[in-house]
């Protein structure tokens, strides 16, 4: 069985929050050379989740 590709979420404008349409994902900080470590990341049930490295915070938002 396949899996799908786990989505990278860079935040090259320094935003403080994000709206993404997934819960599991892949925080890269900044594209490089300005990224940090990639840390996986999964709200689970719940509709947001701060990146312990570069504090942006994320929120679920489903797409339409």
């Amino acid at each position: 069985m396949a899996q799908a590709e786990l989505i990278k979420i860079s935040n090259d404008e320094g935003l403080a929050e994000i709206f993404i349409p997934v819960r599991a994902f892949e925080c890269i900080g900044a594209s490089a050379p300005y990224d940090h470590p990639h840390v996986f990341l999964d709200m689970g049930s719940e509709t947001e989740i701060v990146c312990p490295y570069c504090s942006t915070r994320y929120r679920y938002r489903a797409e339409d």
